[in-house]
């Protein structure tokens, strides 16, 4: 392919922006390792924030660093190839960041508002949505996420799940408000291969003013 000096020009922005890009980092917890037990103890906070989630952002800061050198050199291939990494550490970052602020110490019951009138539309009661994001959530296969989202499109709440790390918008369209983790690292230590038992567990720590106020943004 040729370029003109015009056309060409049009890339060097983009590029820039990428070559100065800042790192990606953990984020900190909004709350103490062991706030949320008995719900969800302290050994399995500290290793799935400091082991887990520091992995998907650290893979992720060394595949987009081989992104922009495959980029610079006009390499296709390689940038086709690094898509698999990038999707599934992007999304690991991406759905962690927002699993935490997800939960509170002073989470549980149910939501209020705007939040608890859409979902009484749209699932006919909190008990009937709970029951369904519950059992999409236990119905994953291997590792994967439950997720209530937001359909800008339709206008209405609506429930999904992802495999593995795939972000929810990126891959369904949905604006994430309630990511619950089903990967095993997320329970196994404290409530072994019962998932339901961690499901049944981990909605006396939602965080309701977090997902109304994701639901909030995501309506304006």
């Amino acid at each position: 392919l040729v370029f003109s000096s015009r056309s060409s020009a049009k890339f060097i922005a983009p590029l820039g922006c990428l070559v100065s890009r800042q790192k990606h980092t953990l984020p900190d917890l909004p709350y103490d390792y062991g706030a949320l037990e008995p719900h969800i103890n302290a050994e399995i906070m500290q290793l799935h924030h400091s082991k887990h989630h520091a992995t998907y952002v650290n893979n992720l800061n060394v595949a987009e660093d081989k992104y922009k050198e495959a980029l610079a050199k006009g390499d296709v291939t390689t940038q086709v190839s690094l898509q698999p990494a990038l999707k599934f550490n992007g999304g690991g970052h991406i759905n962690h960041t927002i699993f935490w602020t997800n939960l509170s110490p002073n989470g549980g019951g149910e939501p209020k508002g705007e939040l608890m009138e859409a979902i009484k539309r749209d699932f006919g009661s909190f008990a009937n949505f709970k029951e369904k994001l519950t059992t999409v959530s236990v119905g994953v296969q291997g590792s994967g996420w439950g997720w209530l989202g937001y359909n800008k499109e339709q206008g209405r709440l609506q429930i999904a799940a992802c495999a593995n790390q795939d972000p929810l918008q990126g891959t369904t369209g949905l604006i994430p408000l309630l990511g619950i983790d089903v990967w095993e690292h997320a329970y196994y230590l404290q409530y072994k291969n019962v998932r339901p038992d961690y499901l049944k567990a981990i909605w006396n720590v939602i965080n309701w003013e977090n997902v109304s106020s994701r639901y909030a943004t995501c309506k304006k």
